[in-house]
């Protein structure tokens, strides 16, 4: 799964905003990518309040904001990051890419190539999210 032409696999999953999970709206506010072969794995966010509060006035800012910051804290690992955050890059991005019915939801894998992964988390944020 790595070394193609200098370039590794890696895998990625945009952070969706459901304000109100029974109606099913949803936007991108981020995206987590993955490197195996560089036992790489980062998230980056980007929260656009104005579409938060047009599909949920009510809608709880700073506890989105608060969600999408403790993602980029799983990903940098570290005690602060809770347990899931000890653990190696693969396990740390699996647990973020499980589905569940929160406000912040993971979306579908998604795969490529990149020969800079730190780089694609950027490109991502840049093409999907902003």
């Amino acid at each position: 799964m790595s070394e193609r032409n200098g370039r590794d696999v890696f895998e990625y999953a945009l952070l969706r905003v459901v304000p109100r999970v029974e109606r099913g709206e949803q936007f991108n506010a981020g995206v987590v990518v993955y490197c195996r072969a560089q036992s790489f794995v980062a998230a980056r966010t980007h929260l656009d309040e104005r579409k938060l509060t047009a599909l949920d006035p009510a809608a709880d800012v700073a506890g989105v904001r608060a969600a999408l910051r403790a993602v980029e804290g799983v990903c940098r690992g570290g005690a602060d990051a809770g347990q899931a955050a000890r653990d190696d890059a693969g396990r740390r991005f699996r647990w973020l890419i499980a589905p569940r019915s929160t406000v912040v939801q993971p979306g579908p894998v998604h795969t490529g190539l990149t020969a800079d992964p730190e780089a694609e988390v950027e490109r991502l944020l840049d093409l999907l999210v902003r």
